[in-house]
């Protein structure tokens, strides 16, 4: 999960001097690290490393909240974009064509969270920095192919697949990063990292708007590219703290195993599978508000009230939300955060089964707050809770796959909620169900912090056993000499 260009010691070269220390994870959920084996002397005792806690990683936080905002500010304002490109290749009127333009965005949302196993994958291999270059330009290329794209076909491939390909190879490890600068304010930084995203979301569209009426669609994307450019450049300050892992072969080969390219160790973690598969049952219902919640305010109170109101209280409380849940996850120990997970599921899927009941446009406003507030708390812990499930060594794939898992719910409950709109004439039903999954996957996310002090207090036995059977054979071996010994004074005499 860090660079490969990181020094790996030659044959023959014990002393280990130069090598970074690695991190190792504690029975207690804590980490340190230390150096190496294979670049350890005999004899000599591993060194402990501390966290930096800040110095270049507050630039390195700074790279990473600009990477998740210009990201998701990008993808958040398609909606923006969505109408432009409706007038520059048809009507606004036309269904077909508005059916056929809303799977760009909803290609490119999905293509990001599709491609983050083999996201991971690459970023164990190549380390964060050259993921995060490589995907920046990806995705520069993409949106600056598509500046260029006179028809809605070739969209779905630069910007639906080309463009969000970049963006999943520049976003993941901006997450991972962070966990080589940061342990005691892990939760806060991460507040702030994603609560770049809250900032891009909330001016970007105002932006966009002026631009796209000054300057037109394409020239508006090559401007875009700009952001991508400069995250690039954010990518390289990706420096590691931890030592690649040699990929050094007994035969010289540099090829890496089959089990480093796919790590199965996240898997043995009963906590971590649970908690894959609690948050994509949760996100089943999760996103329903976020995509229909607009047309159901349009058919409730009329195409002239202020929906745009309800997308800024979403964006705003979310960012506070970042902050706040972020800063205190940093005091609660252990897997123990995954509690402010299940608050945050618990209290959106009542809202969302509360929009149904707000006849009051206040109301929706209050339960907006709500739910951006809770989904804020959602987001900015995820990374902290992979570190604490599955350690620093894996945590890049288990961020991966779980990111891959929830791509699926993403792209399937909109449209269902939709297509339940469709058949009963209104979205009431629609909120009503898209409250189960949260509360439901909240639920079995409460198993976590039980199946995990189980599994502590079965290995603390299993050690105590191993102890009392080496001194019960240590016992026996002392009564075995003394009877030898005992046999052969007899003899003598």
């Amino acid at each position: 999960m860090t660079e490969g260009g990181n020094h790996v010691p030659e044959e023959g070269d014990t002393t280990g001097k130069d090598e970074v220390p690695a991190e190792e994870k504690k029975e207690n959920g804590d980490s340190r690290v230390a150096v190496p084996e294979q670049a350890t002397a005999p004899g000599t005792e591993q060194v402990e490393f501390v966290h930096p806690e800040g110095g270049w990683g507050w630039i390195v936080m700074l790279a990473a909240m600009w990477c998740n905002g210009s990201v998701f500010g990008i993808q958040n304002a398609f909606g923006i974009l969505f109408i432009s490109l409706l007038r520059e290749f048809g009507s606004e009127e036309d269904d077909d064509l508005r059916f056929k333009t809303a799977w760009v965005g909803s290609l490119s949302m999905g293509m990001i969270f599709f491609c983050s196993p083999i996201v991971s994958v690459f970023t164990d291999i190549f380390g964060c920095r050259v993921t995060a270059v490589g995907g920046a330009a990806v995705g520069m290329v993409g949106l600056l192919a598509s500046s260029f794209v006179t028809s809605l076909g070739p969209m779905y491939f630069t910007y639906g697949i080309v463009f969000a390909c970049g963006c999943s190879f520049a976003y993941q490890p901006s997450l991972v990063i962070l966990g080589h600068y940061f342990k005691k304010r892990l939760g806060l930084v991460n507040g702030i990292v994603t609560a770049g995203s809250s900032a891009f979301t909330i001016t970007l569209p105002f932006a966009l708007s002026h631009l796209l009426e000054k300057v037109g669609l394409q020239n508006t994307m090559r401007i875009l590219c700009i952001l991508m450019f400069v995250l690039m450049l954010a990518g390289l300050t990706y420096k590691p703290l931890l030592p690649a892992k040699s990929n050094q072969t007994r035969t010289g080969r540099r090829c890496p195993p089959l089990s480093q390219i796919f790590n199965l160790n996240i898997w043995k973690s009963m906590g971590y599978r649970i908690w894959a598969f609690g948050i994509p049952a949760a996100l089943y219902g999760y996103f329903v508000p976020y995509v229909h919640l607009m047309k159901h305010v349009e058919e409730r109170f009329g195409p002239e009230a202020s929906k745009e109101v309800l997308l800024m209280c979403i964006g705003i409380t979310s960012g506070v939300g970042r902050l706040i849940f972020g800063r205190a996850a940093d005091y609660i120990n252990g897997v123990n955060k995954v509690y402010l997970q299940v608050t945050s599921f618990f209290v959106i899927g009542v809202m969302s089964m509360m929009i149904p009941l707000c006849h009051v446009f206040g109301g929706l406003i209050a339960v907006c707050l709500l739910m951006g507030l809770f989904d804020g708390c959602f987001i900015c812990i995820m990374a902290p809770i992979a570190f604490e499930l599955v350690g620093p060594d894996d945590v890049s794939q288990a961020i991966g796959f779980l990111l891959g898992l929830m791509s699926v719910p993403m792209t399937v409950g909109p449209p269902i909620a939709g297509f339940l709109r469709d058949r009963l004439g209104s979205y009431n039903e629609a909120f009503y169900l898209a409250g189960i999954p949260p509360i439901f996957g909240g639920a079995v996310l409460c198993l976590i912090p039980w199946v995990e002090a189980r599994r502590k207090r079965r290995e603390k036995e299993e050690a105590l056993n191993r102890e009392q059977d080496v001194t019960e054979k240590m016992i026996e071996h002392e009564k075995a000499q003394e009877a030898a010994q005992s046999k052969t004074g007899e003899s003598i005499f």
